[in-house]
């Protein structure tokens, strides 16, 4: 069947498709099932390997890379240093441009507002363009909860909606999907859908099924990739065109987006825009660049009648007020990081159970979400640096992943804010074990005879050592201490002479 004659019901059978949430906390179990899934492995391989040399058609010279990343680096620096500042001119700049803006400290606060706007203007369904800060809020099932259809008109999170999963990388969220899966999927989802493994055909249908929703919707959603304080401008990047359409066509325009997107002047947009796009996709521009700056003036033939802003903290004050977490919030969302993670390669993004995964997600969602069910992320990477390295503008990612895993096993410093389920991974047997290394290491006497009796006694040395010994033989004392065998050989010479 041809894309024309896709049914007038299909996007209401695709927005009732449940929501398979997964908790961080087991985040273990599931990196053991994504590395027995050798179909994934190849899948998400292919992918990392095709973004990386896309990435690396633009930024083939370093020294050019490295003097964009410095100028990206330092507006995000420069914007984060004035972020209250900041926030509040654009409060006042948008405000005078016939934009209404709201404060929401958590993601009850924000779906509140959006179950509101809802109400007053009497929509029982939204259409959305792609926002990974509404994922962040589960917006779209915090709505269906209270009857309110929120449909996703991004083809890639079309998709991961119609099968009831979080997107598995911020720019691409069906990356983890094959073209067999999608067309399974929608023969399944979409009524009267024919099998087809064409990917035209794929797009014409996924695109035909929305067309109407951007028409009926009357509240059209989107995120937000920066805001320029001194103008009042919402700017947001795209190359599918449904975010215009989302935020010209419904009569309501909401926008969500965090509190650290903002930056003071235009200028400060264009070096940003330029690292994320070659960043992102190896694109030099994308497709579309909305600049969006009010409501539909008098005499305007489109636009939203009404436009409203949702700025979110989430834990992003608890990362700013602390000057060492503070470059989490820099992240501009280009996703290289995960293209260019060994870790996420292997293991993809729906493993980690977050609405951020991969490198950026293992040092922002402990703020977001708390230490407690985040404290096995930040010890999901082997530190080598490639994140940090492609990173387009200077995040330390391996130095913030260090300082959580610290973290999550101690106390805050005196004159240091907490971390919201700081020292939630603290262990005492571990602790045990370090104190009592310490006070061996004290005591010079008891050491030397702990050691010989542990070389005298190795045989009893258990062969099963926790996840050590999982990819590793176990740990045993050697049969002399080196202490030992130099004493030993400066007998013999000393015989021997």
């Amino acid at each position: 069947m041809s894309a024309s004659r896709m049914p007038a019901d299909a996007p209401t059978a695709a927005a009732e498709a449940p929501m398979h949430f997964v908790d961080p906390r087991a985040f273990k179990t599931r990196t053991r099932e994504a590395v027995d899934d050798a179909h994934l492995r190849r899948s998400f391989r292919s992918a990392m390997d095709f973004l990386q040399a896309k990435r690396a058609s633009h930024f083939g010279d370093h020294a050019s890379f490295d003097a964009l990343r410095h100028v990206g680096e330092a507006i995000r620096r420069y914007s984060l240093s004035k972020l209250p500042d900041l926030l509040e001119r654009l409060e006042q700049r948008l405000t005078e441009r016939g934009v209404k803006v709201h404060w929401a400290s958590t993601p009850d606060e924000a779906n509140a507002i959006f179950l509101a706007l809802a109400r007053a203007h009497g929509a029982d369904r939204m259409i959305k363009g792609k926002s990974m800060v509404s994922e962040e809020i589960e917006l779209n099932h915090r709505m269906a909860e209270q009857g309110v259809s929120c449909l996703e008109s991004d083809m890639g999170e079309y998709i991961v909606q119609l099968a009831g999963e979080r997107p598995s990388h911020i720019i691409m969220p069906a990356i983890h999907k094959t073209k067999e899966q999608i067309a399974a999927l929608f023969n399944e989802r979409i009524p009267e859908t024919p099998y087809t493994e064409d990917v035209d055909e794929l797009i014409a249908i996924g695109r035909c099924v929305l067309r109407n929703e951007f028409r009926d919707a009357k509240i059209g959603v989107s995120g937000v990739n920066f805001m320029v304080a001194d103008t009042g401008t919402l700017v947001l990047v795209e190359n599918e065109g449904n975010g215009r359409m989302c935020t010209t066509v419904p009569d309501v325009h909401i926008a969500i987006t965090g509190i650290e997107k903002v930056v003071e002047r235009w200028e400060h947009v264009l070096p940003l825009f330029s690292l994320l796009t070659r960043s992102a996709t190896g694109q030099a521009v994308t497709t579309y660049f909305n600049a969006i700056s009010g409501p539909r003036r008098e005499g305007e033939l489109d636009g939203p009648r009404e436009q409203h802003l949702i700025l979110l903290d989430n834990g992003r004050s608890q990362a700013y007020r602390d000057a060492d977490f503070r470059p989490t919030l820099q992240c501009i969302r280009c996703g290289a990081c995960m293209n260019h993670c060994p870790v996420y390669a292997r293991i993809g993004g729906l493993a980690y159970g977050t609405t951020y995964p991969g490198p950026i997600g293992s040092i922002i969602s402990p703020h977001l979400l708390g230490l407690e069910p985040t404290q096995d992320l930040p010890t999901a990477s082997s530190l080598c640096g490639a994140c940090a390295e492609v990173c387009p503008v200077g995040i330390p990612i391996p130095e913030l992943l260090m300082q959580l895993r610290h973290a999550a096993k101690h106390e805050p410093h005196a004159g240091h804010a907490p971390l919201a389920g700081q020292a939630s991974a603290k262990d005492w047997k571990e602790a045990l074990a370090w104190q009592t290394w310490a006070w061996l290491n004290e005591h010079p006497l008891v050491y030397g005879s702990a050691v010989r009796a542990g070389g005298r006694l190795r045989a009893l040395v258990p062969g099963w050592q926790g996840g050590w010994t999982a990819h590793r033989t176990p740990m045993r004392p050697a049969a002399q201490s080196l202490r030992e065998r130099l004493a030993q050989e400066k007998r013999g010479k000393k015989s021997g002479g």
